[in-house]
């Protein structure tokens, strides 16, 4: 498998942000998202090639319990079966990060389900050559519904303008039973600064509704920098 880092930090997304927990990150990605805050894993692909025991025995030098296979998209990278299944067999709660745009029989104890926007899509980034493919495969109704049925699910938006509500609300009607306190509305952000002034009047909207804020706990402590 190609790893872009793996590195112990705590979680700083999503329903278990502030939890010790190891991170290995692959690279590659099916999707070019136009604010993409790891390019390193998809505009433009660096990682070594490691062995899937390689990998577990790197986990294990860590003192966390729980595993973050992120990306990138972990969906794709081959031998994503046999490291989740190493990672169940050594006892670790497994979160999976993914776009949802290809199903795995993954073990999995929560799958974050990061459904992509239109104002991810790249119109312009490097001539606008990805955008037409992203926004193809962007949204994929019967894969989030698949991961839904057979995990614990988190649906993490990543909101960049108030447009983008309207567009969360349509794809959310398109899926089953969702409960909101698992809808998750994230800021669109890489700087404290961003975030706060997206925050602010996203906050209200999750206020109204009943959804989740999502903040970016490792921004504010460390940065927009790799490995934390």
């Amino acid at each position: 498998m190609k790893i872009a880092e793996l590195f112990y930090s705590i979680q700083g997304e999503g329903l278990l942000t502030g939890v010790p927990s190891v991170f290995v990150r692959t690279s590659g990605c099916n999707l070019r998202c136009d604010y993409c805050d790891t390019d390193y894993t998809s505009w433009r692909v660096e990682g070594d090639d490691l062995a899937v025991d390689d990998i577990l025995d790197r986990v294990a030098a860590f003192p966390a319990r729980h595993a973050v296979v992120t990306g990138g998209e972990p969906m794709i990278a081959a031998g994503i079966e046999g490291l989740t299944l190493g990672l169940r067999r050594r006892g670790y709660h497994i979160t999976i990060e993914t776009a949802a745009t290809v199903f795995r029989p993954v073990e999995c104890d929560l799958a974050s389900l990061s459904p992509k926007l239109a104002s991810s899509t790249p119109l312009r980034r490097e001539g606008g050559r990805f955008a037409e493919r992203h926004e193809r495969h962007r949204w994929q109704p019967d894969v989030v519904r698949a991961f839904m049925a057979r995990h614990p699910y988190q649906l993490k938006f990543v909101i960049d303008r108030p447009a983008d509500l309207d567009e969360m609300r349509a794809m959310l009607a398109e899926l089953p039973d969702v409960d909101r306190e698992r809808v998750l509305l994230m800021p669109q952000g890489v700087t404290p600064e961003e975030l706060r002034a997206r925050g602010l009047w996203l906050v209200e909207e999750c206020k109204r509704h009943g959804y989740r804020y999502c903040p970016r706990l490792h921004i504010d402590l460390y940065g927009n920098r790799r490995g934390v």
